[in-house]
């Protein structure tokens, strides 16, 4: 059960970013390894935080979303103290920027525009992009994103303007049409640059298909990536030998084991 009172006030929650802030300065004036850090330096510990976060959540554990939250609003105001400290801007400069922003980019709820759904909001949200002086429609997507990731938020993007396939079959005709000329680029042993590049096209291609039956791949993936790590972690605690020293069909049977015990576990739920 989380430790949390749902009865907190506004005050409440003030009252709680101000003693972040007040640790932040602490930490920052009396801890060596705190006052040692720099922007950069934070960077890939902000990144491992961000993946912590993302694993509570498909975890669906919310004692731990609540942690990882706490660890990446550290993260938050130790840039902004550090950007303070260089007299770039402080944490007030940041939020009222990102409030600006929201407001600028809901002229339905602080303005006079009207919406019809969802997806009339994001095709807005695109268009002021531009207008504050965005060259591109994808120049807001960071190119260290995951590459799975990046195809996704590119292909939703580009939709906003129209550029998207009308129907679920198009773009699966799309798909088909993809693995056949990687099937044709391997059969005539085309090089391997070209092989990458078309099932590159492959992935993209199912990225796209996802994204139009309301899947998301990178999710979906990783489901498959622990699922796999399950069920082979159960072949190396039950075989019976050295895995190197069994058959295929004979891992297979184990890997059979833990599919069932899976199922039968999930039926209980």
């Amino acid at each position: 059960m989380l430790d949390f009172c749902a009865m907190n006030t506004m005050e409440d929650k003030k009252a709680a970013f101000e003693r972040l802030l007040k640790t932040m300065d602490d930490l920052r004036a009396l801890c060596p390894w705190d006052r040692k850090q720099t922007l950069e330096s934070l960077r890939n510990l902000t990144i491992e935080e961000t993946y912590e976060l993302a694993d509570a959540i498909l975890d669906n554990d919310l004692p731990g979303i609540k942690e990882e939250i706490g660890d990446l609003m550290l993260h938050m105001v130790f840039y902004a103290k550090i950007a303070d400290e260089k007299g770039a801007f402080d944490i007030a400069d940041a939020l009222h920027a990102i409030c600006d922003k929201l407001v600028a980019r809901h002229p339905h709820i602080y303005g006079d525009v009207e919406v019809a759904d969802d997806e009339e909001v994001k095709r807005n949200w695109e268009q002021l992009k531009l207008k504050e002086g965005k060259k591109s429609l994808l120049a807001g997507v960071p190119n260290s994103l995951p590459a799975m990731v990046k195809a996704y938020r590119m292909q939703e993007k580009t939709k906003q303007v129209g550029f998207e396939w009308e129907t679920t079959e198009q773009v699966w005709a799309k798909v088909e049409e993809e693995i056949g000329e990687l099937q044709e680029n391997i059969q005539t042993a085309a090089p391997k640059e070209k092989v990458e590049e078309e099932f590159g096209d492959v992935l993209f291609a199912l990225v796209n298909y996802a994204r139009f039956i309301g899947v998301d791949p990178e999710t979906a993936l990783e489901r498959v990536n622990r699922k796999f790590k399950s069920r082979f972690e159960y072949i190396e605690a039950n075989a019976p030998q050295p895995l190197q020293d069994m058959t295929l069909e004979e891992m297979d049977g184990l890997w059979n084991e833990a599919k069932e015990l899976e199922q039968a576990s999930a039926n209980k739920q």
